[in-house]
Formats: C-alpha cells, structure tokens, sequence
C-alpha cells in the first residue's frame, strides 16, 4: 500500500500546489513578501507578509500596510493551515499550467479557476498565489526577500 499523496487534504479536493512541508521549506524566518493590490476603481495598495519565529509546525505571520503600517498584526499560522488556503473543491475548480509574466520574472505556474476566482502559484515560490484574481480585484507578488534574520520586527 502507498503512502497517501501529502498534497491531497480531504475527498472531493484537488491537490494542491505544494504540501505543508514545501511550503515550510521554503519560508525561514525573516521571509518578506511584498504585495501589490490592485483595485476596481484603478487605486492601488501595498502590503506586506514577514515570517518570524518559524520551527517545524509553523510561524507567526506579521502583515501590515505601506506607508503607515498602523494595521500591523501578527498570528501563529502552521504549515497545514497556509496549504489549506489552496484546497480547490474539485466538482467547481479547473486547473492548468501557465507561463505569467509578474514582476518576480517569468514563471511557471498552476492556474486554479474557481468560483472565488483565479490564482497562479508559480512552482518556483512555494506559498501564497504569486497573483490571484476575484471580484475586480489583482493581487500581485512583486517581491519575495528572504532573510536569514530570526525575530525580525516590521521597520519603525
């Protein structure tokens, strides 16, 4: 008997685009995203995502705003809690490949197309969607920094 496959997480679920160990191999503490929102009415937005205290279970996950970053929160998340993010109900979800051009470069990715919308995880970033796309609005990666620094607090 084989092993069950780590990137199904329920019946009736399409895989997903890396598994809970992917994505914590991916992210060391310090990791900084940077997100570009774009929305309907042709404004845009700035937010960023640092993990901190990472270990084999998990982070906390520091999110805040450009400029001012008076929204800064900060919660524990686990590995299997940020691969449930990408668990697509298989009966209303399609998948494919596809070549995007974002700012991070080209890159390959898995286009899920579901009823909340589109998102492109590229396979060379194991995490969040490099875009994704729902209700008017364009979520964009611009820049993923990783940094060996442990504990590393949003800049003053």
């Amino acid at each position: 008997m084989s092993a069950p496959d780590p990137h199904l997480l329920g019946p009736g679920l399409l895989p997903t685009p890396f598994t809970a160990a992917e994505i914590r191999d991916a992210t060391g503490p310090g990791k900084t995203i940077r997100i570009r929102i774009d929305l309907p009415d042709g404004t845009t937005a700035t937010r960023v995502n640092r993990f901190s205290e990472t270990d084999a279970d998990g982070a906390t996950l520091e999110r805040w705003s450009l400029p001012d970053r008076s929204d800064l929160t900060a919660d524990r998340v686990t590995w299997l809690d940020l691969q449930r993010h990408a668990a697509f109900d298989a009966a209303t979800t399609t998948v494919s490949t596809e070549s995007l051009t974002t700012p991070l470069g080209e890159v390959e990715c898995l286009r899920y197309d579901s009823e909340d919308g589109t998102f492109w995880f590229s396979l060379a970033h194991p995490g969040m969607p490099v875009q994704y796309e729902s209700e008017g609005v364009r979520t964009t990666v611009v820049d993923i920094e990783r940094n060996p620094r442990a504990n590393v607090a949003p800049p003053a």
